[in-house]
């Protein structure tokens, strides 16, 4: 694969931007047309090429940025550079890519997690509540479950959308992984009656979080 300069990776996207994409994306907040498969196809032809991620971040594209993603080098990033990516990553798929696929690999994850707890804007609290949902899962040592779930109860049910839904699945995290925490996972989950009612596809776990910790539950001692 040669070389390809930002214009023409930008020029190649804007041959990819659908508008059906486009309508359906935007419904969820995403400002893009490009199908993600094409978008992975791209990615994969690219390589991973970590100045070109950075100069595609650059140009403010939600496109462009999920492509930038897809071929950073994600322990390449410095901690304060990734805590300004993360507050210019306004849409939510962006927001979750960069969350997933780039800050959880940093080797400054959990510096970031600490420095986002105090934060005001529910984006970045979202992706502190993502961070600290992959630690209750893989390395729970020296967090506070306890009280993390004091917070849960007190803040999620008036929570803005993304960083409620961050809330749940780190309140469902506990309730599977921490069998001493289970009832009361459950029990909050039951009182707030957070994503009750969220519409599930059959065969789909709801993300109501009763729902949820007692299927995954479920499903483990069926293993």
């Amino acid at each position: 694969m040669a070389e390809m300069t930002v214009a023409e990776v930008m020029a190649e996207l804007a041959g990819l931007d659908d508008p059906r994409v486009r309508e359906v994306n935007e419904k969820h907040g995403d400002d893009h047309g490009v199908n993600l498969g094409n978008l992975r196809a791209l990615a994969k032809r690219l390589k991973t090429q970590q100045d070109l991620a950075r100069q595609l971040w650059e140009t403010d594209d939600t496109a462009a940025r999920l492509l930038a993603i897809l071929v950073c080098r994600p322990k390449a990033f410095g901690r304060d550079e990734l805590n300004v990516m993360l507050r210019a990553a306004r849409t939510p798929k962006v927001h979750d890519w960069l969350v997933n696929y780039v800050v959880k690999k940093s080797p400054h994850a959990e510096e970031l997690r600490l420095a986002w707890f105090t934060d005001a804007d529910p984006v970045v609290a979202s992706a502190r509540w993502a961070l600290t949902t992959e630690r209750v899962a893989k390395g729970p040592e020296g967090l506070d479950l306890a009280g993390l779930l004091d917070v849960i109860e007190a803040t999620m049910r008036d929570a803005p959308d993304r960083l409620q839904w961050a809330m749940n699945h780190c309140l469902a995290q506990i309730g599977i992984e921490h069998a001493e925490h289970r009832t009361r996972a459950i029990g909050i989950g039951e009182r707030l009656e957070v994503l009750k009612d969220y519409p599930t596809p059959p065969n789909c776990t709801s993300p109501f979080a009763p729902i949820w910790i007692t299927e995954m539950v479920r499903r483990q001692h069926h293993q």
